[in-house]
């Protein structure tokens, strides 16, 4: 996010996107722990937890994007960081797997496994590198200061 872009943007889709973004991120780890967790103990309960945890998450999900969508490539897309654009492509890619991992998880309990703990493990893993990258990016520009 450079300088100039940020004065393209609305300061409540900014705020909207800061407050809701974070939330899929957690359904999704929860839903890959709840998995891993099914794996080792086979109660189904962790499996049909996970299930909905990952709906909520997509729910979740919808907002956030649209409004990074409007953001990276329509508002201000000559002056956004090449962090935001592949922090965008990663998301939806994570979207899809999870879109993918709720089917999966649709079916009964022990033919969800082991793909449904693939897919929420690649669905964390594509949303990780995107926070990453647009972090790493902040920081070389400067804009992170900790204290």
């Amino acid at each position: 996010m450079n300088i100039q872009a940020s004065n393209h943007r609305s300061v409540i889709a900014n705020a909207m996107y800061g407050v809701l973004n974070p939330i899929p991120f957690g359904f999704f780890v929860a839903a890959l722990i709840f998995d891993l967790i099914y794996l080792r103990t086979a109660v189904m309960l962790w499996d049909k937890g996970a299930a909905w945890l990952i709906a909520i998450g997509l729910l979740f999900a919808v907002i956030p994007r649209l409004v990074n969508l409007v953001q990276v490539w329509i508002t201000s897309r000559h002056n956004v960081a090449r962090a935001d654009k592949v922090d965008f492509w990663l998301n939806l890619v994570a979207i899809v797997a999870a879109i993918l991992n709720a089917f999966v998880h649709s079916r009964d309990a022990y033919a969800s496994m082991p793909a449904g703990a693939w897919l929420s493990a690649i669905t964390v893993i594509l949303l990780a590198i995107g926070r990453i990258g647009v972090a790493a990016q902040l920081a070389s520009e400067g804009k992170i200061v900790h204290e």
